[in-house]
């Protein structure tokens, strides 16, 4: 991971799962990281943590709530008003739900759009200026394999993460030959609290195979890999990526038939 040396690196959603792994495995090579999560007591301690296995390493923790533009503003006040220059950004942060559209709560649909959507944009869009003082940067943006087609009980969700691919591929373009890359990470199941999370009561959500699941470690490692060799996406773990390939070549009418399937038999459960 030598691309990452001496790297300052904003990580957001840092306090659980990948984004947790993202600090982790950043830390023996970043020379500071900018570390942004809701919970106060979480970002201590993962503060404690880092900095006992890695006393060279500068940390700011910065607790903010991307559901709030408010804060995010104030996000970006300070570190612009900082002697920070951030060349590493990993838009982590993200929130989810499972169960009918119909059924949906309001307020949380305004939740996952503010963090999933707009923080994203925001805090790609706001950095760029900085990124680019730099002989290279790099920008990793968490989207889903959910972003690659429509999923039922996740309509919301999945609609989401398909704009963050959207956007992460075009944004790519846009800046090829800059000397920053933008890799977009399509993770499948993986073994977090976010999808206890995400679930409703009596959703009847089935959960996905567990051939599938790969840790948050696996996830951050592959990412962190993609992002250095210039990869412009990857979905972490042989068989799910294997499983996407099947599914991504079916043909629309096919996969409608096995999404009204699988959408059917979630009501059932």
């Amino acid at each position: 991971m030598n691309y990452f040396t001496g790297c300052t690196a904003l990580i957001t959603g840092v306090t659980a799962g990948i984004g947790e792994e993202f600090a982790r495995q950043l830390a023996p090579e970043a020379k500071t990281l900018v570390l942004v999560a809701r919970r106060t007591d979480r970002l201590e301690s993962l503060e404690q943590e880092l900095l006992a296995s890695n006393p060279h390493l500068e940390i700011h923790c910065r607790p903010v709530d991307l559901a709030d533009e408010t804060q995010i503003d104030g996000l970006l006040h300070w570190l612009y008003t900082s002697e920070l220059r951030v060349n590493v950004l990993i838009n982590n942060a993200g929130l989810g739900d499972h169960g009918d559209f119909a059924g949906s709560d309001w307020g949380k649909i305004k939740q996952i759009i503010a963090v999933n959507i707009t923080a994203l944009t925001k805090l790609t869009y706001s950095l760029l200026p900085m990124l680019r003082q730099g002989p290279h940067g790099a920008i990793i943006n968490v989207s889903s394999i959910v972003s690659l087609i429509p999923i039922p009980n996740s309509a919301v969700y999945a609609a989401s993460k398909a704009y963050v691919t959207s956007l992460s591929e075009a944004v790519r373009a846009e800046l090829r030959g800059t000397g920053i890359s933008v890799t977009t990470v399509c993770p499948g199941p993986v073994e977090t609290e976010f999808g206890i999370v995400a679930e409703r009561k009596g959703s009847g959500h089935m959960p996905p195979p567990a051939v599938l699941r790969i840790p948050a470690s696996q996830v951050a490692h592959e990412s962190l890999l993609a992002a250095a060799n210039d990869r412009a996406r990857v979905l972490p773990g042989l068989r799910v990526a294997i499983f996407m390939a099947v599914i991504c070549a079916l043909p629309m009418f096919i996969l409608r038939l096995l999404l009204n399937k699988a959408a059917r038999m979630e009501k059932k459960a």
